[in-house]
């Protein structure tokens, strides 16, 4: 009866994702809306696609310094008594920047959430674009990239990117360059800011204690504090097939081995679900990974070897890395090229594909615990074109995954294959 009790609650309390549209000054806006009542909290984020690092290759780290300066309060109140504001009724507002988004995330208490869209609207209708602010953000990224000098997994990183999408908008840091962030302009900012926070970039996700016509009126007010402008379509990179070494010396007591290769693998691909069970087994289950097994526990090369694909609309390629000792480091990297060469060459056994679909499909519940993790896969879900719920299609076709199909789609991605490899190492002595 309890447990009977419990499953009646958690039904009423909460309700799936649904998407609407608001119209705006003639413009569509999607809002996606989850209600959970089981706390009185709300979160929103107001999500500006095609707004990223992706968006100025010619001024690397301009979108994220841009987002910084969201973080800097309105013009209205400055930066100190806005942050005051905030805090006085225990409001939560940032903004942030990825490589094709910039997003503005509003949580508080549902009491105080009129305050904070409020508060919203006044930083979006005239944020604190001032000479001193834009000075302390540039300043602060500044000092950001400089500390990134000596973490190593960093200059690997990056310099892997570098490898792999060379002489396209994908090859900078995120957060730009020491060059490039001093290049910036507080005139830059105003630009980015004018043709990017846009209606026509907008996309509303409300979650939390909020009935879905409250959800639609506050999308509402805040849309209202936004200009008209032109959506830019982003284009699609896909990482180098000329595979490259990259070394970089550096005072290490280790090597530093970041790998990556082509994934052809988009979004919208049918057979995406049998590649989150082959790159799961490959290498980004952790221990019980092909990767792992080979590199750490058979050969004792390093303490962890890590794989993934990216996939996105903007891009799809495959990296790994590891630490290993400076005089192992060919070792680990041929022990690299071996395994991915065998797992394209063999595929999976039955084994890892039991345990793979076991941990797959187990572990769902745990991906669904909070309307933040909910309102993520939703949001996800429709920015790459699926439907909401896409994601229990995709387990009934992974439970259902058989050996020989799994093995198929693995032999057919020989382009994984063409493997580059940027290494930080100790200079010789």
């Amino acid at each position: 009866m309890k447990i009977l009790i419990t499953i009646l609650i958690l039904g009423y309390t909460i309700m799936a994702a649904t998407v609407q549209t608001l119209h705006v000054d003639g413009t569509k806006i999607p809002l996606i809306h989850e209600k959970d009542k089981r706390l009185p909290l709300i979160s929103l984020q107001l999500v500006f696609k095609n707004s990223g690092a992706i968006t100025t290759p010619l001024n690397a780290g301009l979108a994220k310094l841009s987002a910084k300066m969201l973080n800097e309060g309105s013009k209205k109140l400055g930066s100190v008594e806005f942050s005051q504001a905030l805090d006085d009724k225990a409001i939560h507002l940032s903004a942030h920047a990825g490589n094709e988004t910039l997003v503005v995330e509003l949580s508080s208490l549902k009491d105080q959430f009129n305050d904070g869209v409020a508060l919203l609207q006044e930083l979006l209708y005239e944020p604190n674009l001032s000479e001193e602010a834009f000075k302390k953000v540039q300043t602060m990224t500044l000092g950001s990239i400089s500390q990134k000098v000596n973490d190593f997994d960093y200059v690997a990183s990056a310099s892997l990117k570098k490898v792999l999408f060379d002489g396209t908008p994908m090859q900078e840091p995120q957060i730009g360059t020491l060059e490039s962030v001093q290049k910036i302009r507080l005139n830059d900012v105003k630009k980015f800011i004018k043709s990017h926070i846009i209606l026509e970039n907008a996309i509303f996700v409300i979650g939390g204690d909020v009935s879905k016509s409250d959800a639609l009126n506050s999308a509402l007010k805040i849309a209202k504090s936004l200009k008209q402008g032109k959506s830019e379509k982003l284009g699609f990179y896909n990482a180098t097939t000329q595979t490259k070494d990259e070394v970089t010396l550096k005072p290490t007591q280790q090597a530093y081995i970041y790998f990556g290769s082509p994934y052809y693998v988009k979004v919208d691909d049918e057979s995406r679900y049998i590649s989150n069970v082959a790159m799961f087994i490959l290498g980004s289950s952790g221990f019980g990974s092909r990767l792992m097994e080979e590199i750490r526990v058979k050969r004792g090369l390093a303490y962890s070897a890590y794989s993934r694909a990216h996939i996105s609309n903007t891009s799809s390629y495959f990296s790994g890395h590891l630490q290993t000792k400076i005089e192992s480091q060919k070792e680990a990297i041929d022990a690299v090229k071996e395994v991915v060469s065998k797992f394209i060459k063999k595929g999976a056994t039955k084994t890892e594909l039991k345990q793979a679909k076991k941990f797959l499909l187990g572990s769902e519940p745990l991906r669904n615990e909070t309307i933040s993790q909910r309102l993520s896969r939703s949001f996800n879900e429709f920015y790459q074109g699926k439907e909401l719920g896409s994601h229990k299609k995709d387990l009934e076709l992974i439970e259902k995954l058989k050996l020989k199909d799994l093995n198929r789609f693995i032999s057919e991605h020989k382009e994984l294959l063409e493997l580059s490899f940027a290494i930080v190492d100790a200079p010789k002595e």
